[in-house]
């Protein structure tokens, strides 16, 4: 089973708990592991980060998403995978990125997560716009 999906702003600590608690009732589950990637006020050039603005190319990073999705399931012995990123603004300190990865056996969950949340940084046209205090910009380079 897998869920990717776009959201507009911030990932609230309510979706990712009810997340979870979704997956309570699948007892096959022995395993979840969560990646949460959250906004840093980054200081650049003397500027502070106070929020990025995502964007994508939606159609190609969905069949990015996918691909990612069919990677993983056939590289590891997953039960559940859920991407859930950002799109519009998300203030310094809020969460853009919520991978959830679930497995019969915990070896298989660490794997996974590591390799998901880089697969997404290198192959997904996300693109983020880290908007300073000044009012001023650049583009996020992935790291």
């Amino acid at each position: 089973m897998s869920k990717n999906v776009f959201v507009e702003g911030p990932i609230s600590p309510e979706f990712i708990a009810e997340s979870i608690a979704k997956h309570q009732s699948k007892h096959t589950i022995g395993a979840h592991n969560i990646f949460l990637g959250q906004v840093r006020a980054d200081v650049i050039h003397d500027n502070t980060v106070v929020a990025i603005d995502y964007s994508a190319y939606t159609d190609m990073a969905n069949e990015a998403l996918y691909a990612i999705r069919e990677r993983a399931f056939a590289k590891f012995d997953l039960t559940c995978m859920h991407i859930y990123h950002s799109l519009g603004i998300v203030k310094a300190g809020e969460i853009c990125l919520f991978v959830f990865v679930s497995a019969t056996r915990r070896k298989q969950v660490y794997e996974a997560t590591e390799a998901i949340v880089n697969w997404i940084k290198t192959d997904v046209p996300i693109f983020g716009k880290e908007m300073f205090e000044n009012d001023t910009f650049t583009w996020k380079q992935n790291s």
